[in-house]
Formats: C-alpha cells, sequence, structure tokens
C-alpha cells in the first residue's frame, strides 16, 4: 500500500460500514490525500485492520469503480484512478424566480386583503369536502390498476354535464367534456388540438394578461379588440383581423370590467366565427356566480342551440368557487371535434389525477356544489356591499365587475408601484393597467377583490390604499 489511511467507522450510526468507508476513500481522492496511482489496501488487509467482514470493503471498493474513481488491475491491486473526478468547488445555486412574477406575488400563501382569483379562506366548507376528500382517495386506491381514461373520470365529466345543463344551460353529453389543469390546460389544449398556431387570435382590450401571454407562448399571435357597454365589439375585431383564427371572450362577466356580452353581440360574433371558419373559446371563469340577478347565458349554449356549424369551445374552471389549489379545469367542445380531442388530451395534455376528480365529481353529484355557490353569492355580495361604503368618499369606483371592485386612477398613475407597495400591508389589489394592449387615457386603475376582505380591518385598508395612491397619483 502507497498510503497509510486513516478510517474511523462508527459503529452505532445509521449509515453502514460499507458506506462509511466509501465516503471516507472518496473524499481522501477528491482531497488529494490518495494521489492518482496510489495502491490501496487489498480487501483482505483492510478488512482486517477495521475489523470488518471482506465483502463489506468489496461493497466499498466496487462503487468506487463504478465512480471511475479507482481501477482495479488484477494482481496489481486496485489504484486511484489517473485522471480522478476533480472536487469542484460549490456552485451556489441561481436565485429563484416565481413564474409570471409581474402577475403572481406568491404562491400557496394565506390570501390577502383583496386579492382576486381565490374564494373566501374563512367560509370553505372544510369539514365536507375533507370527507368527500377522503373518501375519493380511498376509493381511487381500491381501483383497478391500469391507465385512466385522459379525457378525465367518467364520473366527473356525467356531473359536469349535469350541472352545465341545470346551472349554464349547455346541452351536452359527457364525451364532449375534457377534464383540464386549470383553464391554461383547457387553453392549451384547444389552440393544439384546433392547430392554431402560427395564427391570429382575438383578445379583448382590456383582458386577462395571462390569456394573452399564454396565446402568445402558444405560437398565436394576439390582436386586442375593445371591449364597450355591450362587451367585445364584433365589427372591430374585423377590422383591424377579420381573419383571425381565434376570438377569447369573456361573454357572461367581462374580465375586468364585468359588463355581459349582449345578444346582438353574440350573434355577430358567432356569425363571424361560422363565415370566416373561425372558432370561439368562451372562458366562463366565474360560471353562474353572479352576485346580482342570474347570470347571463353560455354563449355555448346560444351556438349548439342553433345547431349546425358549432364554433364555440366553453372553457370552466373550479379555482374561484372550490379552490385554485385544484388545478382542475374543463373544456367542452362541438360533438364533431370530441374523439380529435380526446386523442390530442390523451397524447399531449392526459387529466390530472383521479381522486381529485372522484373528489370534485361526488361534490357536484351530491348537491355540495350548487348549496356551496348559494352560500357563497349571499357572503361575496354582502362583503362587495361592504367594500363599496369603505371606499366611498376616498377612491372612484368604476364599475362592479365579477367578484371584484374597480377603482378607476387619474391617468399617469403608477397603478403597479401602489400594488406594490400594498404588499407590505397585507393587500393585494391587482394593476389594471396591465390588462391593457394599447397606451391611451383611463387605463390606470386597481382591481380589489371581495371575497377575502375582514370587516375588521376594512376601514383602515381602504383609507391605507388611498394614501398609497395619493403618494404615487
Amino acid at each position: 500500500m502507497d498510503t497509510d489511511l486513516s478510517i474511523v467507522l462508527d459503529r452505532a450510526a445509521a449509515m453502514p460500514l460499507a458506506a462509511q468507508i466509501h465516503g471516507a476513500l472518496r473524499q481522501a481522492i477528491l482531497g488529494g490525500r490518495l494521489a492518482a496511482g496510489a495502491r490501496l489496501p487489498s480487501w483482505r488487509d483492510l478488512a482486517a485492520q477495521l475489523g470488518v467482514a471482506r465483502g463489506t470493503v468489496r461493497v466499498a471498493y466496487e462503487r468506487l469503480m463504478d465512480e471511475q474513481l479507482v481501477v482495479g488491475m488484477g494482481a496489481a491491486g486496485t489504484r486511484v484512478a489517473r485522471w480522478p473526478v476533480p472536487d469542484l468547488p460549490p456552485v451556489p445555486p441561481p436565485a429563484e424566480t416565481l413564474p409570471m412574477a409581474a402577475f403572481f406575488h406568491d404562491f400557496e400563501g394565506t390570501p390577502l386583503a383583496f386579492q382576486m382569483g381565490v374564494p373566501a379562506q374563512d367560509a370553505f366548507p372544510y369539514t365536507q369536502w375533507s370527507r368527500v376528500l377522503a373518501r375519493a382517495a380511498r376509493t381511487a386506491a381500491q381501483a383497478p390498476v391500469g391507465y385512466p381514461d385522459p379525457r378525465g373520470h367518467p364520473d366527473l365529466r356525467h356531473a359536469i354535464a349535469a350541472y352545465l345543463a341545470i346551472a349554464r344551460g349547455i346541452q351536452c353529453a359527457p364525451g364532449q367534456v375534457l377534464v383540464t389543469n386549470g383553464y391554461a390546460g383547457a387553453l392549451n389544449l384547444a389552440v393544439r388540438a384546433l392547430g392554431l398556431e402560427g395564427r391570429a387570435a382575438w383578445m379583448e382590450e382590456p383582458g386577462f394578461p395571462l390569456t394573452r401571454t399564454a396565446l402568445s407562448l402558444a405560437g398565436m399571435r394576439p390582436v386586442p379588440v375593445p371591449v364597450d357597454s355591450q362587451g367585445l365589439d364584433v365589427a372591430a375585431g374585423m377590422a383591424v383581423a377579420r381573419h383571425a383564427a381565434l376570438a377569447v371572450v369573456t361573454p357572461g362577466q367581462q374580465a375586468p370590467l364585468g359588463m355581459a356580452l349582449s345578444l346582438a353581440r353574440r350573434i355577430s360574433l358567432l356569425d363571424w366565427a361560422r363565415h370566416t371558419g373561425a372558432w370561439v373559446l368562451e372562458d366562463d371563469y366565474l360560471s353562474e356566480l353572479q352576485l346580482a340577478g342570474r347570470a347571463a347565458p353560455a354563449l355555448a349554449a346560444v351556438d349548439h342551440a342553433a345547431g349546425g356549424d358549432a364554433r364555440v369551445l366553453h372553457a370552466g374552471t373550479f379555482s374561484k368557487t372550490i379552490s385554485p389549489a385544484l388545478r382542475l379545469g374543463f373544456l367542452v367542445v362541438p360533438a364533431a371535434l370530441a374523439g380529435h380531442f380526446g386523442d390530442v388530451a390523451a397524447c399531449l395534455s392526459p387529466a390530472p389525477a383521479a381522486p381529485v376528480q372522484r373528489a370534485v365529481a361526488a361534490f357536484l353529484a351530491e348537491g355540495h356544489y350548487l348549496r356551496h355557490l348559494r352560500r357563497m353569492k349571499r357572503l361575496y355580495a354582502t362583503r362587495r356591499a361592504a367594500l363599496l361604503r369603505a371606499l366611498d368618499g376616498l377612491l372612484p369606483v368604476r364599475a362592479t365587475a365579477g367578484l371584484s371592485v374597480v377603482v378607476a386612477l387619474p391617468p399617469g398613475t403608477n397603478d403597479i408601484a401602489i400594488a406594490n407597495q400594498a404588499l407590505a400591508f397585507g393587500m393585494a389589489p391587482v394593476p389594471l393597467s396591465p390588462w391593457y394592449v394599447a397606451e391611451g387615457n383611463g387605463q390606470a386603475g386597481l382591481l380589489l377583490g371581495v371575497t377575502n376582505v375582514n370587516d375588521r380591518h376594512l376601514a383602515a385598508d381602504c383609507v391605507r390604499l388611498a394614501e398609497l395612491v395619493a403618494r404615487f397619483g
């Protein structure tokens, strides 16, 4: 042996003796104490020296050989490799950057005051949901081992079809329903299955920034189309991009301004789609969660009722009604496309895990979902009224839209800076300006979610928000 080794074994440690021997030799090689070409003791000699079995030493040596740190040379013994792997200095991990950091301030945290897109943290039926989820997990664990249906669990697709018939007036078969990874999964599936890459897509102006970004990432060219009191201006869309391949709309409650797409505009939009061969993706992000009166009918209901060449794909989600943590949405496609969409889902975008699907299916089928929605409507209406009272005299309200209140700010106000500063005070308003593409006046504003406002802190939060507006205005 060319080098004397000092290996200390801890026989009380949880680490196996062979792993301890391997670690000590590896450290000696990488640290330079065992030079290239140095001869290691034989299995017998090192085993006798350490008081272990020869097989234990052999396991350590074989692992070093697998790592190409030593070479077995027969009668010449085992020697340190001539070009051992160097002990590289540690490289600090890169700074972590949140995905879509311009739109998300945090993930998996407790909702803050005015935060949009999340249901009420304090009003969710945790006990009922926990029971349903536990039962679904047990059922899924006992299910036959096999590949699940990529379109989604049959029970959930049946439950969604039944719910849409009652709540949204959409008559569809379960085979037309595909369960997706939230709204993003539905949008991606639609673009891929329809082969729309490289084509233009109408986007409401203002419109959901993540939809605009997603269309660009999917290879489409978003074209902003203005909205007015009747919703999407179809004539303006035809003027700027008559032969667009897709229109993404929020006809029930326009996001972020809240108006419903008028009947005349609905008919005009469907006529445009049929005459040009375009498709319409209906983002029904709040479903029937309308706080005043009844929700406007789904555009897909009008499209399917007309018969013939159906052009509307209906996208929904459980993120704002149950929880965004589910990452569960759905897409309803025309019957003629159901088979093709199923193939694309199987290859590129299969449905999420079965236990969550089973739980949501039971939540719908047993009536818990509709009862939960009724309770949330009353709660959110009360919280919105309280927010409007607290804002009175402090900040001008431009609109009440869905589950948010739109606060108007003077032109030139830095609404992004206001939103960023508000985080330090436990508030998460959403700036309005990123929802626009075109430059111009009247775009600055704040979107204040009503779902997680706190009565005890609401007045103080509104005063603090008004102070921030005055500072950055």
